[in-house]
């Protein structure tokens, strides 16, 4: 008998939960000594990503938390510091993709 499958995890699922540990990780590797405050709060961050991915991997709604599109993939800046998402934006990749677009159309950038 091989190892547990997991049937509803998706690719988008399992490529947040390794990128978000391997942000974690490098984060724990490169410390030299006790964690400075934003150190601690981004290593805090990345492990908060994956254990939200690693849970997804089997809920409804998968990682995005999006009904209309649960298996999509999360949008790479939710939760940047540096570079926020806009107010209303969540998780849902494929949503915020839409609503970057309207907003470009709405400005005359087509």
């Amino acid at each position: 008998m091989g190892a547990p499958t997991l049937p509803a995890m998706s690719y988008a699922d399992l490529r947040e939960l390794r990128s978000a540990l391997t942000t974690a990780s490098d984060i724990a590797f490169s410390l030299d000594a006790a964690p400075s405050g934003p150190e601690t709060e981004l290593l805090t961050d990345a492990l908060r990503r994956a254990l939200a991915a690693a849970g997804s991997l089997t809920a409804e709604r998968g990682a995005t938390g999006c009904p209309e599109h649960p298996r999509g993939a999360v949008d790479p800046l939710y939760g940047d510091p540096e570079d926020p998402l806009p107010p209303g934006y969540g998780r849902c990749l494929l949503c915020n993709d839409r609503r970057r677009r309207a907003s470009a159309q709405r400005r005359g950038w087509r």
